[in-house]
């Protein structure tokens, strides 16, 4: 991977120095590039001479040289931090991440050196990376276990929310839903922009998500974004009277608690500073979201670990990433294996919507996902 991306990179490279004839520039010098997009080029710019991604794609359309810088860089990236980078942490062919119980306010596992919780599925120049990560020998299959919208299924549980509760009974996709309730309209009426608004609102409502958030993320102008989340509240209104609701717990009592009565302090709520307080209130929002489903994961990763060790199984849980667990499986293991798994991290909580779990196997870890 390290060659095949060092010849992609090279010849990007070339490409770049052909349209801009500066053979000498080097592109990963940000004051070097904005000598060249604003000064030689004479395009756009604001007063901090950005040349960050999100300047880059304004600028899209204004250069062919600049869909290249944004290749060139992604690749660069990709080549360093993976390709090269992963290279480093090897030790007899295994590479053995380190956890954290503490470095994250949500509970949630964080990963480092290497951190293998930012090689993205979503991303396909990045998930191929997962290809790299494979069984000890061929009496072995990575199997991944992941659980499905799990922020969504615990807000809809805590809030209590009708609407959300009968569609995750029902198996209907929320997204259409949600674009169908705030919309109103039909299943087939429903546009791409319709669904890609309502996923961002409902994964967005977790984090806070504001009206110029939205806006960015969709592309949109802000007072489309403002009433686009107006419709979300008053379609839903017991998610906007359950955040209510934890921000004045919290502000009360200075912290907001799990599904499992964990704790998160939140000081940010009584400070003088109003930015400080609004990121205060995110968090009290966030908290029980994010913090529940953090402690979900944990309780299904010590059940399946005691089972495993109770049964003197061959196969070990060698991973966590977020909502998804990887085990190491003996092939002879996986008829029992893969329904003891699903049935531990569906029934690892009696909710109000049921936990889905979807599972895959591999000869890589890509091939798992």
């Amino acid at each position: 991977m390290q060659k095949t991306l060092q010849k992609k990179i090279e010849s990007i490279e070339a490409k770049i120095h052909e349209l801009i004839d500066q053979p000498n520039i080097n592109l990963n010098s940000p004051k070097q590039l904005a000598a060249l997009l604003f000064d030689d080029l004479k395009l756009p710019t604001n007063k901090q001479r950005s040349t960050n991604i999100d300047v880059l794609e304004s600028l899209i359309q204004h250069h062919p040289v600049i869909a290249l810088i944004i290749d060139y860089r992604k690749f660069q990236k990709f080549y360093s931090t993976y390709a090269l980078g992963l290279q480093k942490y090897v030790n007899q062919q295994r590479i053995h991440t380190e956890y954290s119980q503490t470095s994250t306010t949500t509970g949630r596992l964080s990963s480092n050196n290497p951190n293998l919780q930012n090689i993205s599925v979503r991303n396909e120049d990045t998930i191929v990376i997962r290809q790299v990560f494979v069984p000890d020998s061929d009496d072995y299959v990575l199997l991944a276990a992941d659980y499905s919208q799990i922020e969504l299924r615990l807000l809809a549980h805590l809030s209590n929310e009708t609407k959300m509760i009968e569609a995750f009974k029902q198996g209907i996709d929320i997204h259409n839903q949600t674009a169908m309730d705030v919309f109103h309209v039909s299943s087939d009426e429903i546009t791409s922009l319709m669904r890609r608004a309502a996923k961002a609102v409902n994964f967005g409502i977790v984090y806070g998500i504001s009206d110029f958030g939205l806006s960015e993320q969709l592309k949109i102008d802000r007072k489309e974004a403002a009433a686009f989340i107006q419709k979300y509240h008053q379609s839903f209104p017991r998610i906007s009277a359950y955040m209510d609701d934890v921000v004045m717990s919290a502000q009360v009592n200075g912290y907001a608690t799990t599904l499992f009565n964990r704790r998160r302090m939140i000081p940010e709520l009584l400070s003088p500073v109003y930015a400080v307080r609004e990121f205060g209130k995110r968090a009290a929002m966030n908290a029980p979201i994010q913090g529940s489903a953090a402690d979900l994961i944990k309780i299904a990763m010590i059940r399946l670990h005691h089972e495993l060790k109770n049964r003197s199984a061959k196969s070990r849980l060698i991973l966590q990433v977020h909502d998804e667990l990887v085990v190491h499986a003996h092939k002879d293991e996986l008829i029992w294996l893969r329904p003891l798994m699903k049935e531990i991290m569906e029934k690892v909580v009696q909710l109000n919507v049921p936990l889905e779990v979807s599972m895959n196997q591999g000869s890589n870890w890509m091939e798992a996902k």
